[in-house]
């Protein structure tokens, strides 16, 4: 079942950036927008993004953490650079492809057992961002990741439950905001 909506989200995706006839053309080149899904999961980020060319942005963000996975509670903050490359030539209007490196730094707690957890990782997305005529944008993103963390344990013992960071995962969003 999660194949097929891997394979159903990257042919949706998709198809939008092989159906357009003309190169869309915006004056902006900077976007700043927020992960709404994100805010469900108890997780805050912003990310801001710069036209570098018609082909090429780089896109930061920064999300802030606070959420308890099983008995374990995690908060801290998430960096996230990434290159978005938009084949059309239409960079930050269009279908893109964005590798990307992700920083993690986090506080653990479960029970009366506290530590600390860094992680890195990267990994690639897929996605279509849209920008209206008022400057208004939506992007939305899917994709797979990898990270390995490292656990410095300040007391108690190495109980905390790490399975949402360490390994592969999945990295999804719909960001909104406006392009200035």
């Amino acid at each position: 079942m999660k194949k097929i909506i891997i394979l159903f989200l990257a042919i949706i995706l998709t198809c939008p950036s092989f159906s357009q006839d003309k190169t869309l053309v915006t004056s902006e080149k900077n976007v700043l927008k927020i992960n709404s899904l994100s805010l469900f999961l108890g997780t805050g980020s912003i990310f801001y993004e710069h036209k570098l060319s018609d082909e090429i942005s780089g896109q930061l963000g920064i999300a802030y953490v606070g959420l308890k996975f099983q008995d374990t509670r995690f908060t801290g903050i998430i960096l996230t650079p990434e290159v978005r490359i938009y084949p059309r030539k239409n960079a930050i209007d269009g279908f893109y492809i964005a590798p990307y490196l992700r920083y993690q730094n986090y506080t653990l707690q479960s029970g009366t057992d506290r530590g600390s957890l860094s992680s890195i990782g990267g990994g690639v997305l897929f996605g279509r961002e849209w920008i209206t005529k008022s400057g208004f944008t939506m992007d939305l993103f899917f994709g797979g990741h990898y990270g390995n963390s490292n656990i410095k344990v300040d007391t108690g013992t190495n109980n905390f439950n790490t399975n949402l960071i360490t390994g592969f995962g999945i990295r999804a969003g719909f960001a909104i905001g406006f392009a200035f």
